[in-house]
């Protein structure tokens, strides 16, 4: 496996992605429009209206993937050098699945104000900026304020990805369950960015902050505790004697593992209340193995950030498709109405079935139907772009984000037209 990686990577042309030209550029004609002195005339028009460029430039379906290598993966803090073949596979699936273009750049900056004010400063270059591999409790900050200063979405994937997916998850399971959002208990694992974002959105879904209790590496996190405590934990410390991940685990409806593999045994399943959901989401290994999870418990539903087990969990039925949607209407932001809106176009998807013969032949499947085990659309399902985009954009102009508005049917008409183009 290792040997095939490295070879994936180097053979041909090095790395995984190249820049072409969109237009002719073999003639003198091609030339002089490419360059001077025509490409004059479409810089005047933009003078003139800053708007236009998004009809003469690329930048209307240009994202820029931007890591410091703070937190890579599972690998951690491994600089942004290290971190580059990551980078350019996130831009290869911004083409693949939504086809939008991708510059990757990796910042030899430490400081959470350095990376500010470089990502502030490229506003002009990009349609959208994808944050993404850099640490808690630094991430936030640096989100935060780079939405406050930039009028183009910023959306920092390893927060909120992971929550708008597994809440899809997190809504048809507890339906399965006979459970309702306002009334499971919930336990997180871990208190890093995705779990403190997963958190936030569920409670955005419906479930009731008193029902969650967090845990990180120093155990629950409750009120008066001082040890390893930060602004965006506070919220989340509760009034309990529950010390430990084993003790918040008993009675749990719902347990989300974004902490590291190894931490559940199968004990503390089996402590979980009725018919549990257990989304075990470290990557690669999980908190608890799927075989493990499902022989502790005939009842429960589970979901892995794993390809090779039921209901995977992955980042990529999200960014591009949500970042296709804010483009395409020249978003300011993506706000929670947006994120909420590609959460329930999941779900729905997913509680449709129909699932297209082509997704079934590229999983090996002959049926796949809404239940324990298809709790989420698959990835190469060509319905999540038209439906997660269509949501996004829609939420986009209905909460004001948007700054152009569409025709909302003939942009259907349009992603699925781009869907079909992504299929051949």
């Amino acid at each position: 496996m290792k040997q095939k990686a490295l070879d994936y990577h180097s053979q041909g042309r090095r790395g995984k992605i190249e820049v072409i030209s969109s237009k002719p550029c073999n003639t003198q004609n091609d030339l002089s429009m490419a360059y001077t002195p025509g490409v004059s005339e479409p810089c005047r028009e933009i003078v003139a209206d800053p708007e236009a460029v998004y009809k003469y430039t690329a930048r209307g379906n240009l994202v820029a993937v931007i890591s410091n290598g703070t937190a890579v993966l599972g690998l951690g803090n491994i600089g942004p050098l290290a971190g580059k073949p990551v980078m350019e596979g996130k831009g290869i699936l911004f083409k693949r699945f939504a086809d939008i273009d991708v510059f990757d750049l990796e910042l030899d900056a430490n400081d959470p104000n350095d990376v500010i004010k470089i990502v502030q400063a490229l506003e002009p270059t990009f349609g959208g900026i994808n944050l993404e591999d850099i640490k808690a409790p630094e991430c936030f900050y640096i989100e935060e304020e780079l939405k406050k200063r930039m009028n183009i979405p910023v959306f920092h994937d390893d927060q909120h990805g992971t929550a708008i997916i597994s809440g899809a998850a997190l809504i048809n399971a507890v339906k399965l369950q006979n459970k309702k959002l306002d009334e499971v208990r919930i336990v997180f694992s871990g208190a890093g960015a995705a779990a403190i974002s997963c958190a936030n959105h569920y409670i955005r879904l419906g479930v009731k902050r008193e029902n969650c209790l967090l845990v990180d590496s120093k155990g629950v996190v409750y009120k008066g505790r001082s040890d390893g405590m930060n602004k965006y934990k506070e919220p989340f410390a509760a009034e309990t004697s529950k010390r430990t991940l084993r003790e918040a685990m008993e009675g749990a409806d719902v347990f989300a593992g974004l902490s590291q593999g190894g931490l559940v045994d199968q004990a503390m399943v089996k402590n979980m209340a009725d018919r549990p959901v257990v989304f075990a989401l470290a990557n690669p290994d999980p908190e608890i193995s799927y075989p493990d999870a499902c022989a502790a418990r005939n009842d429960l539903i589970m979901a892995t950030g794993r390809s090779d087990f039921p209901n995977q969990v992955n980042n990529v039925l999200g960014f591009p498709f949500i970042f296709r949607g804010a483009l395409d209407v020249h978003a300011l932001t993506i706000n929670e109405e947006m994120k909420i809106a590609a959460t329930n176009a999941l779900a729905s998807l997913a509680q449709r079935g129909a699932v297209p013969k082509e997704v079934l032949d590229a999983y090996g499947l002959q049926t796949l139907d809404f239940g324990p085990e298809y709790i989420i659309p698959k990835p190469m399902d060509p319905r999540v772009l038209v439906e997660v985009s269509f949501a996004v954009a829609k939420a986009a102009i209905e909460s004001g984000s948007a700054r152009k508005t569409v025709d909302l049917d003939k942009y259907k008409s349009q992603l699925e037209q781009v869907s079909r183009t992504l299929r051949k």
